[in-house]
């Protein structure tokens, strides 16, 4: 079972004291670039909170870099499911989706 995808949220920026709102269940997430919409990271995973805070960006974590200015705006959401096996599920039939997406925009 599969539910709805969150709204997209701000990430949070390390030094603000601003948290992570996602689920500790399995799911799947998505974040990308604020300013044009870039895909930055998608994963199916076992706890979705979980593999937010963890993300990297670069060769740090995220909530350990010094430079705030020069981590991109980035912006999250989330989708809880059931499993990890439906979450992986979902996670390929949306992969299916955006191929055959930008196979035809070509």
């Amino acid at each position: 079972m599969i539910s709805t995808w969150s709204e997209w949220k701000r990430y949070p920026r390390a030094g603000r004291g601003e948290n992570i709102e996602a689920p500790i269940t399995p799911g799947i997430y998505e974040v990308r670039v604020a300013g044009t919409g870039a895909l930055h990271s998608f994963g199916a995973v076992d706890n979705v909170a979980q593999a937010l805070a963890l993300l990297t960006v670069g060769s740090k974590s995220w909530f350990g870099r010094r430079d705030p200015d020069k981590l991109p705006d980035l912006e999250y959401r989330t989708c809880a499911t059931s499993s990890k096996a439906a979450a992986k599920a979902a996670a390929e039939r949306m992969i299916g989706r955006r191929e055959t997406y930008m196979s035809g925009a070509a």
